[in-house]
């Protein structure tokens, strides 16, 4: 019996809820658990890989199974086309940087107010919508950016009581704060660049990755060498590893892909409402993993973020959609 389009609008909806929610949470558990700290810069090169390799085994199922065919599809689609795989030089440097940044964020924000903040990138993608492709937001749209930031700062400025020792010295909420708004900044760029410099390609969405994870390993290698040299030399590359640090890293290379799988089945509506979900799952197992304290000020700021995301993605029938 065939599955109906219903059937793939809830199951999209579970994948994006769940992928939202566990990225965060994972991200913050690792870097605040005890024991050996793993380095962030060497996760990231991981996680690409495991995306490269991941995207040529679709690609090889897609071919017949025909490493004849992978080479004969990798040859016309990339190599033929050097101008078309160089412009995806900047994206790949983009998101190495976002990915270091988002673990910066997830080392100084509890998982509940680096999920809120990092919905920021609803307004990055809207400005440079506006900026870049010269489209225009109708004023719901603009009314929930103004409700989105407010939200935010609400849960930025809101208190959250520690018990003695709780605090750790290592953390620093502005430095968290400023590596999330960031970290936005090249989300939205990224994505804007993709759409209007990629746009009518007839490179597959899989090839698309093989691209972006081949040209981004050597801009991780050389992150790696930048940030954590002196580490990498003492420690080794795979220091502090374990079996939760190779969940994580397989999570993020393969939660994008899996996203992207089933995101055709959604809509503006059920993105948002995934979005909105994933807020709060992050905000209850905050609560049970991390010890985390709800304040109404953090409370009100999550609602107002939750709403302004729903009010983006409503566009009457009478405009356009304005895709983000």
């Amino acid at each position: 019996m065939e599955n109906s389009p219903e059937f793939y609008k809830y199951v999209s909806l579970v994948v994006l809820t769940v992928q939202n929610a566990a990225v965060g949470l994972s991200m913050r558990y690792a870097r605040i658990r005890p024991g050996e700290m793993f380095l962030s810069s060497t996760a990231v090169v991981m996680s690409e890989l495991v995306k490269l390799f991941t995207c040529l085994l679709i690609v090889f199922k897609e071919e017949d199974s025909s490493l004849g065919k992978v080479k004969i599809a990798i040859h016309e689609q990339i190599i033929r086309q050097p101008m078309d795989t160089l412009k995806v030089c900047i994206p790949s440097l983009i998101y190495v940087v976002q990915n270091n940044l988002l673990y910066l964020a997830a080392s100084n924000l509890d998982a509940a107010t680096y999920q809120v903040t990092y919905q920021l990138k609803i307004l990055t993608a809207a400005l440079f919508t506006v900026t870049i492709l010269r489209r225009k937001l109708i004023s719901t749209q603009w009314l929930s950016l103004v409700v989105l930031v407010t939200g935010v700062a609400l849960v930025q400025l809101a208190d959250q009581p520690t018990k003695p020792g709780e605090a750790n010295a290592n953390q620093s909420k502005v430095i968290g704060f400023s590596a999330a708004i960031a970290a936005c900044f090249l989300s939205g760029f990224a994505g804007i660049y993709f759409e209007k410099i990629l746009k009518g390609s007839n490179v597959s969405v899989w090839m698309r990755n093989i691209q972006l994870s081949f040209l981004s390993l050597p801009f991780g290698l050389v992150t790696c060498v930048i940030n954590d040299y002196t580490q990498l030399k003492e420690k080794g590359f795979f220091y502090g590893y374990d079996g939760f640090v190779w969940y994580l890293v397989v999570l993020q290379a393969t939660g994008g892909l899996i996203v992207a799988a089933v995101v055709k089945y959604a809509d503006n509506i059920l993105k948002g409402f995934a979005t909105s979900l994933a807020i709060i799952l992050s905000c209850i197992a905050s609560v049970y993993i991390f010890d985390f304290h709800l304040t109404l000020q953090f409370a009100f700021g999550t609602s107002l973020v939750i709403g302004s995301v729903f009010l983006y993605g409503y566009v009457p029938r009478t405009h356009n959609r304005v895709k983000v």
